[in-house]
């Protein structure tokens, strides 16, 4: 399977994932992000060992002190990573809101409600944390997502994001709803920002270079 044989597969796996994401409840939401805790809990060891791996390649290959800081999981940012999840949790859920409701002169009640985007896509760079981060958001607004994260990072990713489609799959949602781009080759970002009839949105959190080419 070529690279862009593989992101489309991922993105029908997606777009198949939101249409279940977007009629959960807040409870099935919050049962799903507190499996996928315990599942992080369970298997700290080994997203630990998966880090260590990413670390010991980026040693090799030369990166400097502030990117190897960056991807660096230590057992105390594994316990932020973990109380940032709790907090997410703990938010309060948007899908269904509504804001600025107010009469016209038809006298019919006109607002806004909050719905879920659908796929939404996100590039981003060095920290692991972000897999959870990003994914959690999503989830708990309703939305299926496909992160792509830098290559220096792929064993931690792949690692965090195992831990979440186990988490998923306990509180009975498809597992595709997050999924970690497994290859690092490049072409990969081209064929993610480049599928509108899988993803909604394209989320860059990256540098300049990166921000203009998603543009």
């Amino acid at each position: 399977m070529n690279v862009q044989e593989y992101m489309q597969s991922l993105g029908r796996d997606a777009r198949a994932a939101s249409r279940h994401i977007a009629r959960a409840t807040t409870n099935a939401k919050n049962a799903a992000l507190l499996a996928i805790y315990h599942a992080l809990e369970a298997n700290q060891a080994d997203v630990l060992a998966a880090n260590a791996k990413d670390m010991a390649n980026g040693q090799a290959n030369g990166l400097d002190a502030a990117l190897l800081d960056r991807l660096e999981l230590t057992p105390s940012r594994f316990a932020g990573m973990l109380e940032g999840l709790q907090q997410v949790i703990a938010l309060t859920d948007p899908v269904g809101v509504i804001t600025d409701l107010a009469y016209r002169p038809s006298g019919i009640q006109v607002g806004k409600m909050r719905v879920p985007l659908g796929v939404i896509g996100i590039i981003y760079e060095s920290r692991p944390n972000v897999t959870l981060e990003a994914a959690a958001l999503c989830l708990k607004s309703g939305n299926s997502t496909i992160l792509r994260g830098g290559s220096e990072a792929i064993h931690s990713n792949q690692a965090i994001a195992l831990c979440i489609q186990q988490g998923l799959t306990a509180a009975n949602l498809p597992a595709t709803a997050v999924q970690v781009v497994g290859t690092t080759d490049r072409a990969a970002v081209g064929e993610l920002i480049t599928m509108p009839d899988f993803v909604d949105v394209i989320v860059p959190r990256g540098g300049k270079s990166l921000i203009a080419r998603v543009s």
